[in-house]
């Protein structure tokens, strides 16, 4: 899958980034950051994260092992 990032400007000046996948939808925006030099180790540390990040479910059910959404029989 090759999605893309997308530098724009935010609402109220600064520049933000958004995560696109490879049809075009939005998956992430960032925070405003004060320049595109910021913007851009914005985006090196999001790909980083993206890589190796693990999952720490917030939610009342949990994601099952292995990343699943549980079932509604769970």
């Amino acid at each position: 899958m090759a999605g893309r990032f997308e530098l724009f400007n935010a609402p109220g000046g600064g520049y933000s980034v958004r995560l696109l996948d490879d049809s075009g939808s939005i998956l992430v925006i960032s925070v405003r950051y004060c320049n595109k030099k910021a913007a851009a180790r914005g985006i090196t540390t999001i790909r980083e994260i993206a890589a190796s990040g693990l999952i720490h479910d917030q939610t009342e059910r949990g994601i099952a092992p292995g990343g699943a959404l549980p079932t509604s029989e769970s």
